[in-house]
């Protein structure tokens, strides 16, 4: 008897004798249970009970469309990570961007809570699915994917980066003289990209700030207090000739001046040399490109009040009072040391990686 057919009213089946004794037995019983339509109803519903027992805490740990992304990589929290050494910039890029827009960070294993901090405050903006990681080694390149399935990608050769490095060091040097390549792939690529470092915290949406159609936007790492209605322009140099913009916080359009700035950052860093002598690392290089291509290529600085140093927003509690609710990126520098800094957000209530990891894509670290 199939499900469709019409089955014939009980009293006519017991007159033809279709009734017999084993269909009165338990096991005649759960047969034919099984075989009805709630039988089968009901086996369908348990099937469907146990798919989300097995599934449920996968999809409360990432978000839905980063564990179908892994799914479609065959990516399945098994331990295997050998495919992400040959995920490329390309793919990467193209799987994060949103309206061709990438907002990008490079980091090494040891700042995985630095990155985990800067990611909550972005998903505060709802604009965590545009984040790019450049991965600085492969740890952090697979535990990354694992937790949040192809948002991050690393550039061979990946540098010896399995130690916390400090402002000033050469390790730190290593890690951000390879900055500027990385963004100059990005903007090859066609895509327009919000570069911070991992210190940061989004207070507010910076994009809003983005007036106009400039090539390159930037922020002073100046402390003095500038007036209100600054100019935009470069910052004339200091008395020591030199300028002192941040390399920490850009943002980039794939143009020609954009390109042309990055090229000659490139071309700067290769004339330094780290050494114990002259600790330098790839912001005095990014200040005479800026200096260099001033003529050429169309620059925007930032608003002090929105983007302050931390030289700053944590040594001036009266200037943060005034200017409150105009601030978008908090940059934790002028301070050495990685927990020093961890520190610091803690004591001005911007830590949020203890307290809200269930915000961050990457979950707690």
């Amino acid at each position: 008897m199939t499900l469709n057919r019409r089955q014939p009213p009980l009293l006519e089946v017991a007159k033809h004798g279709l009734l017999s004794s084993r269909a009165s037995q338990p096991q005649g019983i759960v047969s034919s249970f099984l075989f009805s339509r709630s039988g089968f109803l009901s086996v369908l519903a348990l099937l469907l009970l146990l798919l989300l027992l097995v599934f449920l805490p996968l999809l409360c740990r990432r978000p839905v469309s980063a564990l179908l992304y892994s799914f479609s990589l065959g990516e399945v929290d098994d331990g295997s990570v050998s495919r992400w050494k040959d995920y490329t910039v390309a793919r990467a890029a193209a799987f994060a961007a949103r309206n061709d827009t990438l907002i990008v960070t490079a980091v090494s294993e040891p700042f995985l809570p630095l990155l985990n901090n800067w990611l909550i405050s972005i998903a505060r903006q709802k604009r965590q699915d545009q984040v790019l990681i450049f991965a600085e080694d492969y740890a952090t390149l697979y535990e990354i994917n694992r937790r949040w399935p192809g948002h991050a990608v690393l550039v061979q050769p990946a540098p010896e980066s399995n130690a916390a490095h400090d402002y000033g060091s050469q390790g730190f040097f290593n890690l951000t003289s390879r900055r500027p390549r990385h963004l100059l792939q990005l903007l090859k690529l066609g895509y327009s990209v919000m570069y911070n470092d991992v210190d940061m915290v989004w207070v507010a949406d910076p994009f809003r700030y983005l007036d106009g159609d400039h090539d390159v936007y930037f922020a002073d790492d100046m402390f003095a207090v500038k007036p209100l209605n600054h100019s935009h322009n470069l910052p004339p140099p200091e008395n020591d000739g030199q300028t002192n913009i941040c390399s920490c916080m850009i943002f980039l359009r794939p143009t020609r001046g954009g390109k042309k700035l990055i090229r000659s950052w490139i071309e700067e860093i290769q004339k330094q040399h780290w050494s114990k002598a002259a600790k330098t690392n790839d912001q005095p290089a990014f200040n005479c490109a800026l200096r260099k291509t001033a003529k050429e290529v169309d620059l925007d600085l930032l608003p002090q009040t929105a983007f302050p140093s931390g030289g700053l927003y944590f040594r001036d509690a009266n200037w943060v009072k005034r200017t409150q609710g105009l601030h978008a990126i908090v940059h934790n520098n002028y301070i050495v040391g990685f927990q020093n800094k961890i520190q610091r957000f803690k004591d001005y209530g911007l830590w949020l990686a203890d307290n809200h990891t269930d915000e961050s894509p990457l979950g707690q670290i």
